[in-house]
């Protein structure tokens, strides 16, 4: 956490040259350290993880991530687990969770190896490998960037109050990549490809704290890789919104300025079993001169609901309802409609029809104006 000046905006992206000096970093590169181990997960509120996700030629969805803790509530010291979600293309669907000692979890500073229990996750910015094996689930996969690694500006993300700023950060080391993986469930094992995405995050504050919710998501959609995130501050924040684009055209940036996307979201309805506000339609409009990017994202199925009292441990059950904490994470997957236009001239226009991205959901909830 760092001490502010009287006037700074609430909520800022790090991108000023004193912000590059201060964290070490590089505004015209990335480096390997960035994908290691940034915080100490034994300080209460820190919170970090590796997160792995892939849309495979079968039809299968997965997703992996290495947690130091659970995010949403991080004021414990190193809890480590491993989460898979795994989405079979005949309708079945599994989430298996490792729940870790603290002496079964190691993770390199100079990039990323990750290692909880018999777990691992490992790679260069370059080629990583993960494999997790959870109950009946196992998954071994080799992920092949094809966009060199990224992040929006130092990829702090900074909040401001009462003069202290706290941090959440985001590093993608592979904005898009092929996917070699092996799956297997009750001990069926299945080989395939795919296209795949990893990225790694980190803050030093517990994340309902500083944020009410966000839209994240990301896809391959004809020559286009995309990653698109819209986040919402919370009350303290003056539920400001900061919103990022990472738009690459046959391996080539083609837009990455978040301050020229605005965010719109309609057929606004509300998921019954999670009570939260859910858009049917999500759309980032980005502008800078004659170019014009529309990217809309429209929803088909909800994969995965988790209310987040249903899965803190039963001595925080009570507190966690006196305090009204009803927080909750889905994910999804529909359509995606990508169209580029020249002097307002449609010029490009491309349609992916397994779009995955989510909705995080931390703050009380807030019914939309109607």
């Amino acid at each position: 956490m760092t001490t502010t000046s009287a006037g700074q905006k609430r909520v800022r992206l790090a991108a000023d040259p004193a912000d590059f000096a201060r964290l070490g970093l590089n505004p015209l590169s990335t480096a390997q350290f960035e994908d290691g181990l940034r915080t100490d997960p034994n300080r209460r509120g820190s919170y970090e993880w590796w997160y792995f996700d892939a849309s495979l030629d079968d039809g299968a969805k997965l997703v992996v991530g290495f947690y130091t803790k659970n995010p949403a509530t991080p004021g414990t010291r190193l809890a480590p687990f491993v989460n898979i979600n795994l989405d079979l293309p005949d309708g079945r669907s599994f989430e298996r969770t490792f729940a870790a000692d603290p002496e079964q979890f190691s993770a390199s500073t100079d990039g990323c190896d990750v290692r909880i229990g018999d777990h691992r996750f490992s790679g260069d910015l370059q080629t990583y490998r993960v494999s997790a094996s959870v109950e009946n689930v196992t998954v071994n996969v080799t992920l092949n960037g094809t966009v060199p690694a990224w992040r929006p500006a130092t990829g702090y993300e900074m909040f401001a109050c009462n003069g202290v700023e706290k941090t959440f950060a985001w590093f993608v080391a592979v904005p898009n990549g092929r996917v070699d993986a092996e799956y297997s469930v009750d001990g069926q094992v299945v080989k395939t490809t795919g296209v795949g995405y990893h990225d790694h995050n980190w803050g030093d504050a517990p994340l309902r704290e500083l944020m009410h919710n966000w839209y994240w998501g990301r896809a391959q959609v004809g020559p286009y890789s995309l990653i698109a995130a819209h986040i919402t501050a919370e009350k303290a924040y003056g539920y400001e919104p900061l919103t990022t684009l990472h738009l690459a055209r046959d391996g080539v940036v083609v837009a990455d300025d978040g301050t020229k996307v605005a965010v719109t979201t309609d057929r606004i309805g509300i998921d019954a079993p999670s009570g939260k506000p859910v858009a049917d339609i999500l759309t980032y409009d980005y502008r800078a001169g004659p170019d014009r990017f529309t990217i809309a994202f429209e929803r088909e199925e909800t994969l995965l609901r988790t209310r987040f009292i249903d899965v803190v441990p039963p001595a925080a059950k009570l507190l966690a309802r006196l305090m009204r904490f009803d927080a909750a994470y889905l994910r999804f997957t529909g359509t995606l409609v990508l169209r580029r236009y020249l002097d307002d001239v449609l010029v490009e226009e491309y349609t992916e029809t397994k779009a995955l991205w989510e909705l995080m959901y931390l703050g009380k909830t807030r019914l939309p104006v109607t």
